[in-house]
């Protein structure tokens, strides 16, 4: 028999829209967030958006009708990045995360995600201790900006793949410490875990004290209990260290996204089609993880 844990805190879980649907295509988000809200979810994660073309007032009635709170994603572009050596596309760039940081707001939201510290892609080569460096203060200045408008901003630590900025729990806490500021925390994903860290657990731990965000993630970016993470154990892990930030859950299949957004996040197979099925399937996964404990050994 399964021994239940003593543990209350309860469960905050966000799911990452693309899960379900592609976009925020009017047409289609009722039903995503119906299904989202209905698996037990309190959060939504929102794909990239633009500031300017968003219709914030929209969209934050529509959450609202479902009772789900958005959580944004912020990032950096060509001649928009934090970390240049040059000073108009540094500022470029914290002003573009300041303009998300105003939608957040305008959201009805409290969290701001993302890559906010360089452009995400494939990196042409190491990053340079001055880029480094110049990321975190640009970073560490928004961070402050969010929390002054009761926003938590953080920033999520990916793969050698998709960036050489950040790869690491430790590299992201020597970022926190660079950046200056108080307020900014990080954002780990067991997907990216899975290709930088030798030990996962020992990972969240290490981080703990600025985690804000863990998302769930599988090595194929399929249902989280198939696939080379043990979901559970990492959040057991967690649990039992004392975490009480909030969760996420994510997926990603070629025939739910976009062709673009596929691309870009190289899914080029389809590990799944019914993305309510994968978000129900996830949020039992986590429950389960969370309020019980393995049988010992040898049972």
């Amino acid at each position: 028999m399964t021994a239940q844990s003593t543990t209350s805190t309860t469960l905050d879980v966000a799911c990452h829209l693309n899960v379900v649907v592609p976009d925020l295509s009017p047409g289609t988000l009722p039903e995503a967030l119906a299904a989202i809200a209905t698996a037990g979810y309190a959060r939504v994660v929102l794909p990239p958006v633009d500031p300017e073309s968003t219709d914030a007032a929209v969209l934050r009635a529509a959450f609202a009708d479902h009772g789900l709170v958005p959580i944004t994603i912020a990032g950096q572009g060509p001649g928009a990045d934090v970390s240049s050596a040059d000073a108009d596309e540094r500022a470029a760039g914290a002003a573009a995360l300041r303009a998300s940081v105003d939608l957040t707001a305008a959201l009805g939201s409290d969290q701001m995600n993302g890559v906010p510290y360089g452009v995400f892609g494939h990196p042409a080569g190491p990053t340079s201790a001055a880029a480094f460096d110049r990321a975190a203060h640009e970073v560490g200045a928004v961070a402050d900006y969010a929390h002054e408008r009761g926003i938590t901003m953080t920033f999520e630590v990916l793969n050698r793949y998709e960036t050489s900025v950040i790869n690491t729990a430790a590299q992201a806490l020597v970022f926190v410490a660079a950046s200056g500021s108080e307020h900014l925390r990080i954002h780990l994903d067991t997907f990216h875990m899975a290709v930088e860290e030798a030990d996962m657990a020992a990972a969240v731990l290490l981080a703990l004290p600025k985690l804000s965000y863990l998302e769930l993630g599988q090595s194929g970016r399929g249902r989280l209990g198939t696939g080379s993470v043990d979901i559970e154990r990492i959040v057991r892990t967690a649990r039992d260290a004392g975490y009480s930030g909030r969760w996420g859950v994510e997926a990603f299949s070629r025939s739910v996204l976009s062709d673009g957004a596929a691309d870009m996040l190289a899914i080029w197979r389809s590990p799944y089609d019914q993305g309510a099925e994968l978000a129900t399937d996830a949020m039992r996964l986590v429950q389960r993880a969370w309020t019980t404990n393995p049988p010992p050994r040898g049972i």
